[in-house]
This record gives C-alpha cells, sequence and structure tokens, in this order.
C-alpha cells in the first residue's frame, strides 16, 4: 500500500542548503545527493516503516532516512 510521503519546510531548506554548498564544488555531486534524498522518499512511499521515527517528534508518522552522511 503507497503512503503519503510529505517533505517538511525544515527538510526541503536543509536539501537546498546541502545542495547548494555541495554546488561550490561540483554541480555534478550536488544534483547526485538531491536525486538520492528524492528517491529514498520516494522509497518510503512503499516501505514506511523502513525509516526511523524521527527523534524530535515522537510520531511514529514521522520517519527519516539518512543519505549518505546526511539526514533527510
Amino acid at each position: 500500500m503507497a503512503r503519503n510521503v510529505r517533505w517538511t519546510e525544515t527538510a526541503i531548506n536543509d536539501l537546498k542548503e546541502v545542495a547548494e554548498l555541495i554546488g561550490k564544488d561540483s554541480q555534478y555531486y550536488a544534483a547526485a545527493i538531491v536525486q538520492e534524498a528524492r528517491a529514498a522518499a520516494r522509497f518510503l512511499r512503499t516501505f514506511a516503516e523502513r525509516g526511523r521515527v524521527a527523534p524530535e517528534s515522537n510520531d511514529p508518522n514521522v520517519r527519516e532516512l539518512f543519505v549518505r552522511s546526511q539526514r533527510r
């Protein structure tokens, strides 16, 4: 069963900041990290239990995944 995945404003802003920082050295790797983060979020649609509960929320419906060393 597919689930709805919503990005928080904080997560969107964090991803933009990471992409901008990486993009200063490599636009290629900046695009790659954004693609990986978006793919991880799409994966949660089907495998929602894969992510861990975000510790700051204590809501079992709020999950997070790590993309490389970045938490998203």
